[in-house]
């Protein structure tokens, strides 16, 4: 990489940290009594050195609450190197995690971590120290700002027993580009409430929500990351406890073909639908339900064409009517202006006429039927 590079409003330096502290804000769903924290080396040039590692309740901005700190280990040793391309676990422990809390987790790196493997839209502020290691402290005087997650891959919990999570695998529509920062108003928290509200009632299950989204992601091309294809095996199938799958991929494959010098990544309704196939194919085999979602209006995006709606119109149409998914989360009738179906409802544009504002993603939350995730067993297809 050359240079700083700059997606949807976020900048990764391309020279990391060096001996400094880097303290991020996780949202939690579902409580729990055992945790561990994934982290990973994916886009590494070199080895990464975690001097040390910690994870605790938050505070306020940079603070945590002290009694709730813990540092992490990782196959027992209190600092780890990364090779390129890997990750790492660390050891689980015991630690009391709110139902939609929010978790801090501070990692030091002593030595210049080079470009760092991290998530543009973190959507809450994280905290870069002077340099020192400031993982135990409560909180990082003079601390720089930013709005991304460094290395941090996920926190495990470990909650009652039959607790079941569902993926949402997407991309900046579901990592909630444009959202309110530190708000926790994307469609996938949405659901967590409204899922967490229903388990208060006493009925169904308890689940958590995973939100997998990335900015910029496609189904067949790499941008922000891995290509759909590539990622949905580590990023939905893999994870813990994982039932459900809500699939919302494709509308960058069918916009980018408009951006200068992506011409011939162009791609055609019938590619967007071979590739959603193989996502619905690979969940079933692993025995798990996927639930399609209709790609949202852009009309007035900086990449629409009307070539480019028409793909839009005809994946909807398979998502709708083709069968092929579970269940369908029509997210494009709850958002679209009904006078002017190919565009969001003014009330529910962040002002790009792509991705809705809070919301919008609060209709898309508020548009999922709950019933989709009963206690039934899974039917695999083939």
């Amino acid at each position: 990489m050359q240079g700083p590079i700059s997606f949807a409003n976020r900048t990764v330096p391309n020279e990391g940290f060096e001996n400094q502290t880097v303290r991020m804000i996780v949202h939690t769903t579902v409580a729990g009594y055992r945790a561990r924290v994934r982290l990973s080396n994916a886009y590494g040039a070199g080895p990464l050195v975690i001097g040390a590692a910690h994870l605790a309740l938050h505070g306020t901005g940079s603070a945590i609450v002290p009694a709730s700190d813990h540092a992490l280990t990782f196959s027992g040793r209190a600092s780890i190197t990364i090779p390129p391309g890997a990750e790492m676990l660390s050891d689980a422990f015991d630690m009391d995690i709110p139902q939609s809390g929010d978790l801090v987790i501070s990692i030091y790196a002593p030595g210049k971590t080079g470009a760092p493997t991290w998530h543009s839209t973190g959507l809450h502020t994280t905290y870069v120290s002077a340099p020192g290691d400031f993982t135990s402290k409560t909180d990082i005087p003079d601390a720089t700002t930013r709005q991304s997650w460094y290395w941090v891959e996920g926190v495990d919990v470990v909650a009652a027993e039959q607790t079941v999570a569902v993926v949402t695998f997407g991309d900046s529509i579901t990592d909630g580009y444009r959202s309110t920062l530190d708000a926790n108003h994307t469609w996938p928290d949405e659901l967590a409430q409204r899922l967490l509200a229903r388990k208060s009632r006493g009925a169904g299950p308890q689940i958590a929500v995973l939100n997998t989204g990335i900015s910029g992601n496609r189904i067949w091309h790499d941008a922000m990351g891995s290509n759909g294809l590539e990622r949905f095996g580590h990023d939905a199938l893999a994870q813990a406890g994982v039932r459900d799958v809500i699939v919302l991929l494709g509308i960058n494959d069918i916009g980018f073909s408009n951006i200068q010098g992506l011409a011939d990544q162009a791609v055609s309704a019938d590619d967007i639908i071979a590739g959603q196939k193989q996502f619905i194919e690979r969940a079933h085999v692993r025995g798990l339900r996927v639930f399609g979602g209709t790609l949202l209006p852009f009309d007035g995006a900086n990449y629409f064409s009307a070539e480019g709606e028409a793909k839009r119109v005809a994946v909807n149409n398979w998502v709708r009517t083709g069968g092929a998914y579970d269940g369908v989360i029509d997210f494009d009738a709850a958002v679209r202006d009904p006078q002017h179906p190919t565009k969001l409802q003014a009330a529910f544009d962040s002002g790009d006429h792509l991705h809705p504002n809070d919301a919008g993603y609060k209709a898309m939350g508020d548009a999922i039927d709950l019933s989709l995730f009963a206690e039934t067993k899974v039917q695999k297809k083939h």
